[in-house]
């Protein structure tokens, strides 16, 4: 839950994909006992993001407490769900956590510093690992228009983050997690071993256990 008078920031999973390295749709891919789509929900919320979107595509998606929207464009790549995510985002919510569904090794401090890197001033803040950016992203909405603009195809938000990188702010969180993707069935048998039930503790960079606050 989000703090009393704080911003509302919403979170958005993109889920629409057919995952057709993998050989099925990644959403209803099951580790550790769950479906990806219902961690993703979970890892945003666990958060501290409020309300949650879902956007669909390949596959339908039945989840409790979560905003499903179903882009018919899923096809045509992760920028038409970026923008069917961020057209259901409800008017009250100041910004959005943009994750991926297929990141299955991400711990909700990550969202959670997100978001108070967000109350703090930054408009656009980024996840790093190691200094690196990678995923999740989140987008004040006085930069939406902006970002649907150039995101064409299967590009997100990165293209805006490379052209306006002095709006970026990068927030560390390698200690929290592995932006690994699960895109292929050799990449499912190895993050299985690596992924815990929510509760128990997740692998970090280093393949060093760390504890992710979705377990407290």
């Amino acid at each position: 839950m989000q703090p009393a008078g704080s911003a509302r920031v919403a979170g958005v999973v993109l889920a629409a994909g057919e995952g057709s390295r993998l050989g099925q749709p990644k959403a209803l891919v099951e580790i550790a006992g769950e479906p990806l789509v219902q961690r993703a929900a979970a890892l945003l919320r666990d958060g501290g993001a409020a309300p949650i979107v879902v956007v669909t595509g390949a596959v339908s998606v039945d989840l409790p407490g979560v905003l499903a929207v179903h882009n018919p464009g899923w096809r045509s790549g992760m920028g038409s769900s970026l923008a069917a995510g961020l057209a259901t985002v409800p008017d009250s919510s100041e910004a959005a956590v943009i994750a991926l569904v297929d990141q299955p090794l991400i711990g909700p401090e990550a969202i959670r510093r997100l978001i108070a890197a967000h109350a703090a001033g930054a408009s656009v803040a980024v996840a790093a690992y190691g200094g690196a950016p990678r995923n999740p992203v989140l987008l004040s909405r006085e930069h939406w228009p902006a970002v649907l603009k150039l995101a064409v195809g299967d590009a997100g938000a990165r293209p805006f983050l490379r052209a306006y990188p002095d709006l970026v702010t990068l927030v560390e969180c390698g200690d929290t997690g592995s932006p690994e993707d699960l895109d292929t069935r050799a990449d499912l048998e190895r993050l299985a071993g690596l992924v815990r039930p929510r509760g128990a503790p997740v692998a970090g960079l280093g393949g060093q256990p760390v504890t992710s606050p979705d377990q407290d």
